[in-house]
C-alpha cells in the first residue's frame, strides 16, 4: 500500500503561497502559506492541522478496531487531536475521545484508548509525547 500527496510552493516563506493535493483529491489545491500556518490571516490549512486530522482519524479507527475485536459495536466515536508546538517544533499530541458504546465500562474504554494511543500507526511514527483522555457517554 502506498499513499501520496503533492505540495506546490511559489515565493518566499513569508510572502509565498502553496497548495496541497492528495491522490484522492479530498485535498485539491488546498491553500497553505505562512499566514495559514502561523497567523490565521488567510483561509487554508497547515502541516500541523493535517497531522492532527491524520492522528485523530488513525487513533479513532484503532479504537474502533479494538472495540470490534472485543465483540462491541461502537455507535459513535468522536476524537479531537491537539498538536502542541513551540519554537523548536512539535512537542506533543493530546487525543480527546468521546464514545457512545454499550456493554463497556469507562475503565475498560480507557484501557482500549490507551492502547490505541500507543499503537495506532500515526502514534508509532511520531517522536513526541502522546497522551489521551477518554469519555464514555
Amino acid at each position: 500500500m502506498k499513499r501520496t500527496a503533492k505540495a506546490h510552493w511559489t515565493g518566499t516563506i513569508k510572502e509565498g503561497k502553496g497548495h496541497l493535493t492528495t491522490a484522492s483529491e479530498v485535498l485539491n489545491q488546498s491553500n497553505y502559506s505562512f499566514k495559514t500556518r502561523f497567523t490565521g490571516e488567510e483561509k487554508g490549512t497547515n502541516p500541523e492541522e493535517l497531522l492532527a486530522a491524520a492522528h485523530a482519524g488513525c487513533f479513532t479507527m484503532a479504537v474502533s478496531l479494538a472495540l470490534t475485536q472485543k465483540g462491541l459495536h461502537p455507535e459513535v466515536l468522536d476524537t479531537e487531536a491537539e498538536v502542541y508546538m513551540n519554537n523548536s517544533g512539535i512537542t506533543g499530541v493530546h487525543l480527546n475521545i468521546t464514545g457512545h458504546i454499550s456493554g463497556i465500562t469507562a475503565e475498560e474504554f480507557d484501557v482500549v484508548t490507551k492502547d490505541a494511543e500507543k499503537n495506532c500507526l500515526i502514534s508509532k511514527v511520531l517522536n513526541v509525547s502522546i497522551s489521551s483522555k477518554s469519555h464514555l457517554v
